[in-house]
């Protein structure tokens, strides 16, 4: 009798796990696209461009995984959410997966339930004031008031490293990157705070960046990346491997121009990531055969995402730094696929 309900509460179990795993991915093929979750406006990750779509580096992920999965780049529907409630959106179902700009932290993955699928962009907090302000370290900022987003690690980032220098501040709460800019451009704070990438991607957009300053010092690590909903393994998988095959495509030095001229290559890794091998690895997944090349060749390698989004020709111009290639000095590393 113990033996028979012991293996009726594994079969319960598997069953859930099951149905838990499959049902993102079943959902989103049902529905056709898929429902990505992004920041209300941050300037070279997700934002309205001059033509009313969407584009960035987190918006470039969510295209890429529609093309794997649909080879369409354009099977993909953006949710904007506010700091405040993207998690709750996730966890509800309100979207399929959530990539805006977010921090990877211990409670984040392991409280809220949710799944961090690795790291897109790794980014740091900083502070930016106006050139008439005279400050040139946040060391002089004792006693500013400083806007900042409630509901993210910007706000806790910002109480402990005050506290450790010893120094006091007023903040001024705003609900995302769009109030803290307009209440910056106000005067209603003295320096503003956040991720350093949206820093230097609002400052590219005011009407005169070079009267504003954004302060040398780095307080935290950012490490920013798309999550999805605990249990639901086989669309984890399938969004870190579409993560990864970006990454891996820059080191084997393909790019959306030239994918095509693969074909002959004696590398295996390439056409096992291309789906030109005998190895189907894609079906592991769900994914068709093809559909981490689709994914490419829509989208592009990470350089390419990168420099569309971030690079000089966007007026954003950052670094690359950290999010170099580990071959080239930076620390974008992707397991390998096999």
């Amino acid at each position: 009798m113990k033996k028979s309900i012991i293996l009726g509460i594994f079969a319960a179990v598997g069953l859930t796990a099951g149905i838990a795993t499959a049902g993102t991915l079943d959902d989103v093929k049902a529905k056709g696209f898929v429902q990505c979750g992004v920041s209300t406006g941050a300037p070279g990750f997700a934002f309205p461009n001059d033509a009313g779509e969407w584009a960035g580096l987190d918006v470039d992920y969510c295209r890429a995984l529609s093309s794997a999965i649909f080879n369409d780049p354009k099977a993909v529907k953006f949710t904007p959410l506010s700091s405040a409630v993207r998690f709750t959106a996730l966890g509800s179902g309100e979207v399929d997966i959530l990539a805006r700009n977010t921090t990877w932290t211990f409670s984040r993955d392991t409280d809220l339930k949710q799944t961090f699928l690795g790291v897109n962009y790794y980014d740091g907090q900083g502070f930016m004031v106006k050139k008439d302000l005279g400050v040139n370290s946040t060391l002089e900022l004792d006693g500013a008031t400083i806007c900042i987003q409630v509901g993210t690690t910007t706000e806790l980032n910002l109480a402990d490293y005050f506290k450790a220098n010893g120094m006091s501040y007023d903040p001024v709460p705003t609900a995302d990157n769009a109030e803290s800019q307009q209440q910056y451009l106000a005067g209603a704070c003295d320096a503003y705070t956040t991720d350093a990438s949206a820093l230097y991607g609002t400052r590219a957009n005011l009407e005169v960046p070079g009267d504003h300053v954004v302060l040398p010092e780095i307080i935290s690590k950012e490490p920013l990346g798309p999550l999805v909903r605990h249990g639901d393994d086989q669309w984890a998988d399938i969004g870190r491997w579409v993560l990864n095959a970006m990454i891996i495509a820059e080191e084997k030095g393909i790019t959306s121009a030239n994918i095509d001229s693969f074909g002959d290559s004696k590398d295996a890794e390439i056409h096992r990531l291309l789906g030109t091998g005998d190895s189907d690895l894609g079906a592991m997944t769900g994914l068709p055969k093809d559909g981490l090349y689709n994914s490419l060749k829509h989208i592009g390698n990470y350089a390419e995402i990168f420099e569309r989004n971030l690079g000089e020709a966007t007026g954003i111009n950052i670094n690359r730094g950290l999010n170099e290639l580990w071959t080239n000095g930076g620390i974008l590393y992707s397991p390998p696929y096999r």
